[in-house]
C-alpha cells in the first residue's frame, strides 16, 4: 500500500502565509502539519512508500523538506507542473497524474495534508482489510450548516455506503466524510477512468462519490476527532492548542 498525499493546492484562504509556501509544511510546534500525519502513517507495516503530489511552485519546498526527514519508508515528490491557483489540476486530476507518472498499481491510502488527527490510520487500514473493499472515513456531524458544506453518506448496518451526496441542502444523515480514503488495487481502473466518465475534478470527495456509485465502498467511523486547518484563524488556533 502506498500513501498518496494530495498537496498541490495553493491555500489561498491563508493569504500571505501560503503565498509562497505550502500549507502542509507550516509548522505546528516542532513539526509540520504533514510531518505529524506521516509520523503516524510511517509506522503502518502495510505502507511501503509515501508519495506527495504537489505543484511546480511549491515542489522545491517539499524536496527540501524530504532531505530533512527520517522516515522508514521512501518519499517520492511528484510535481504536477502548475504554478497558479487558476491553472491547478484539481485534487482528483492530481491523483490521476501521480498514478500515471509513477505507474502505480497498488492499494492506496489517499490523504489531504491539512488536518491534525487524534487517531491512528492503522485503525483505518485494519478496517479496510477486514471489509476487503475500498473505504472512506466518516464522523457524526450534528451541525446542519457544516453538513451542507461537505460530503454526507448513508450507511447500512455493516457500514456499507448506500448513498453519498456532496454538499446536500437536505442531508440524509449526520455522517460527514473527511478527506481520507483507501482505494483497493482492484478498483484502480475505475479511479483511472473516473474523470473521463464524469467525475468532478477539484475536490477529493468527488472521487469518493464516484466510487460509491460504481463499486462497493465501506465507511469507517472515526474513533476520535480531527482539527481541520483551513484558514488563518484555525492555523493560529492549532499553533496555540497543539504547538507545545
Amino acid at each position: 500500500m502506498k500513501t498518496i498525499v494530495i498537496a498541490a493546492g495553493y491555500a489561498t484562504r491563508l493569504g500571505e502565509l501560503t503565498k509562497n509556501f505550502p500549507k502542509p509544511l507550516l509548522q505546528i510546534g516542532q513539526s509540520s502539519i504533514l510531518g505529524r500525519m506521516l509520523d503516524d502513517i510511517d509506522r503502518i507495516p502495510d505502507i511501503d512508500e509515501h508519495i506527495v503530489i504537489t505543484n511546480h511552485k511549491f515542489a522545491h519546498h517539499f524536496e527540501q523538506w524530504k532531505l530533512q526527514t527520517h522516515y522508514t519508508k521512501p518519499i517520492t515528490i511528484v510535481d504536477d507542473g502548475t504554478e497558479t491557483n487558476e491553472t491547478r489540476l484539481g485534487a482528483v486530476c492530481d491523483l490521476l497524474f501521480a498514478l500515471q507518472k509513477l505507474q502505480i498499481d497498488d492499494d492506496l491510502l489517499v490523504v489531504a495534508a491539512d488536518n491534525i488527527l487524534f487517531f491512528s490510520f492503522q485503525e483505518f487500514v485494519d478496517f479496510a482489510k477486514q471489509k476487503g473493499t475500498s473505504c472512506i472515513m466518516c464522523h457524526e456531524q450534528p451541525s446542519l450548516e457544516k453538513l451542507q458544506r461537505t460530503g454526507v453518506v448513508v450507511l447500512d448496518d455493516q457500514n456499507r455506503v448506500l448513498n453519498m451526496e456532496e454538499k446536500p441542502q437536505q442531508p440524509k444523515s449526520h455522517w460527514a466524510v473527511p478527506p481520507f480514503y483507501i482505494y483497493r488495487k482492484a478498483d484502480l481502473d475505475l479511479v483511472r477512468h473516473s474523470v473521463e466518465n464524469g467525475c468532478g475534478k477539484d475536490a477529493p470527495g468527488n472521487l469518493a462519490h464516484y466510487m460509491v456509485d460504481h463499486t462497493t465502498v465501506h465507511a469507517w467511523p472515526m474513533t476520535a476527532g480531527r482539527f481541520d486547518i483551513g484558514s488563518l484563524d484555525t492555523y493560529h488556533e492549532a499553533q496555540e492548542r497543539f504547538g507545545h
